[in-house]
């Protein structure tokens, strides 16, 4: 991996996660290889307006629950301010 990348986790619902064994065996690559090659393809493809981003965010099934959770989390003094995470 290339010194500046960065490395995140994501997670697939069974029929994603299923879609994707797939695909790779099929392809004859390893899941992880193949998940980022199509990651990197869909964020070079997205659209930068943000009307779209709103859309996308929109579609994630329980999003603005969390984020109404975690600001509530905030207001309660639960979180962790940002010049301590370093």
């Amino acid at each position: 991996m290339a010194a500046s990348a960065k490395r995140i986790n994501v997670t697939l619902d069974d029929v994603h996660a299923g879609k994707l064994a797939r695909l790779a065996e099929r392809t004859h690559v390893q899941e992880g290889t193949l998940a980022r090659s199509l990651l990197a393809t869909a964020l070079d493809d997205a659209d930068p307006d943000a009307a779209r981003i709103t859309e996308i965010l929109d579609a994630i099934p329980g999003a603005w629950e969390r984020t109404q959770e975690g600001l509530a989390q905030a207001a309660r003094g639960e979180g962790t301010p940002l010049d301590e995470l370093a």
